[in-house]
């Protein structure tokens, strides 16, 4: 959901946020657009504002929040923030005057945006997962499951197949469909150990299927994967993953 829990709490702890300096360095002011009718002179570039020197604890705060709270919208997308609505609200809710929300409503109205942007954007990588996923099953040497898990062997092991109760431990290379790389234990050069039962869905049937020593290439639908929701920022709702995955031992 777009760290929609963090965004509320952001919204509510920005509430010490006020119209000083400190706060008015992480927050993008709106530009009055330029008017035609009349050329202003030529006038110097102004050099970026500097940020307000913090006299005490307060200011510290205060400064501290704004930062937090603008980078969580901005690693959301939310960049057009209206801050003259967002600063007169805040003053008015500490102040104990009228806003044009209550507390539940504006919960909720945020719940209801993360949500409808949540689908939007999944409904493009769902497509793509899909059409992905179509092609791939074409492909020589791809195997497709009941379930629309595919996978292709790279290399057959000889040991026993793990059951969803046993712990194993497993090297990895995770990517997106159009190659980005979102975990890798091989990168890291450190296996992972986990149980069956305690991973995504599409992992836990695939492992079952993987004598040890074995490495398979898993291309994973959405519905097997983490479904609807984001796995944090690299791995959108909806997105359908690759996996090259070598099932090294059952842990004992």
């Amino acid at each position: 959901m777009y760290k929609l829990e963090k965004t509320i709490l952001a919204a509510l702890v920005a509430g010490v946020l006020v119209t000083s300096e400190g706060a008015a360095q992480t927050i993008k002011k709106t530009t009055k657009p330029a008017t035609a009718v009349k050329k202003a002179p030529a006038t110097p570039v102004k050099a970026a504002a500097t940020p307000a020197v913090l006299k005490n604890q307060m200011d510290s705060l205060s400064a501290a929040i704004g930062v937090s709270f603008s980078n969580s919208l901005s690693s959301q997308g939310i960049t057009d923030i209206n801050t003259e609505v967002l600063t007169k609200t805040i003053n008015a809710s500490l102040k104990g005057g009228k806003t044009a929300f209550t507390p539940e409503d504006a919960n909720k109205f945020i719940g209801e945006y993360f949500q409808k942007i949540t689908e939007e954007k999944g409904a493009v990588f769902r497509v793509e997962g899909e059409k992905f996923l179509e092609e791939n099953k074409k492909k020589e040497g791809v195997v497709t499951t009941e379930s629309g898990l595919q996978y292709q062997i790279i290399k057959t092991g000889d040991g026993p197949k793990p059951t969803a109760t046993d712990k194993v431990k497993t090297h990895y290379h995770g990517t997106l469909t159009n190659g980005t790389v979102f975990d890798s234990s091989v990168d890291r050069g450190e296996p992972v150990e986990f149980p069956v039962n305690g991973v995504i869905k599409g992992w836990t049937e695939a492992l079952q299927l993987m004598p040890v020593g074995s490495k398979w290439k898993l291309f994973i639908p959405y519905q097997l994967a983490y479904g609807e929701r984001a796995a944090g920022p690299q791995i959108p709702a909806y997105s359908a993953l690759v996996f090259e995955v070598e099932l090294l031992e059952i842990v004992k």
